[in-house]
C-alpha cells in the first residue's frame, strides 16, 4: 500500500488549522445505548455554556445545539497563542417511532449532556405465553378445517398463495 504524504498530512492538519465550519469544526462525540424501557444518549460538550444548550425534537429528529465561548477580550494583553475560539455546534439524530417524544429529559453536568429518551409502552418487547394442553387441540382443529378447504362459521378463511 502506498502512502500519499501530502494527502495524509492535509488530513491530519485539517482539525487544527481549519477555520471553516467543515471538518475542523467542533465535533460532538456521542454514545447511545438502550436500557430496558429507554435510550440514553451522552454527548460530550466540554466548555459549552449551559444556557446556550438547546435540545429539540421536530419531525422525528433530535437536534442538539450548543455554543462554546472564548474568554473575554482583554485589550491590554498581547496574545502569544490564541487557539480557543467561540464555536457553535449542531448535531441531529433521527429518532425511531418507538420514542416517547413528550417524555424526553436532558441534563448537563461536567461537560456531558445526558438525554433520556423513553420508549413508548406499546413498543416494548414482550413475551408471549405458550399454553399447553387444551390450546394445542384448538390449533389442531383449525389445521383440520384448513385441510378440508372450508372454514367453520365465524372463523377466518386461511390464507392461500397464488400457487394453491
Amino acid at each position: 500500500m502506498l502512502f500519499d504524504t501530502f494527502n495524509q498530512l492535509g488530513r491530519l492538519s485539517d482539525p487544527w488549522f481549519s477555520t471553516s465550519a467543515g471538518e475542523g469544526a467542533w465535533q460532538v462525540p456521542v454514545n447511545l445505548r438502550r436500557e430496558r424501557d429507554r435510550y440514553l444518549l451522552e454527548a460530550d460538550l466540554p466548555g459549552a455554556d449551559r444556557d446556550s444548550i438547546d435540545v429539540s425534537v421536530d419531525g422525528g429528529w433530535l437536534t442538539i445545539r450548543a455554543e462554546r465561548s472564548a474568554e473575554s477580550e482583554n485589550r491590554d494583553a498581547r496574545w502569544l497563542v490564541r487557539e480557543r475560539s467561540s464555536q457553535t455546534v449542531v448535531r441531529r439524530l433521527a429518532l425511531g417511532q418507538d420514542v416517547d417524544v413528550d417524555a424526553i429529559a436532558a441534563n448537563y453536568d461536567d461537560g456531558v449532556l445526558r438525554i433520556e429518551l423513553p420508549i413508548l409502552a406499546g413498543a416494548q418487547p414482550r413475551r408471549i405465553a405458550v399454553a399447553a394442553g387444551s390450546g394445542q387441540h384448538a390449533v389442531g382443529a383449525a389445521s383440520q378445517d384448513a385441510q378440508d378447504g372450508e372454514a367453520a362459521p365465524g372463523k377466518a378463511q386461511p390464507a392461500r398463495s397464488l400457487a394453491s
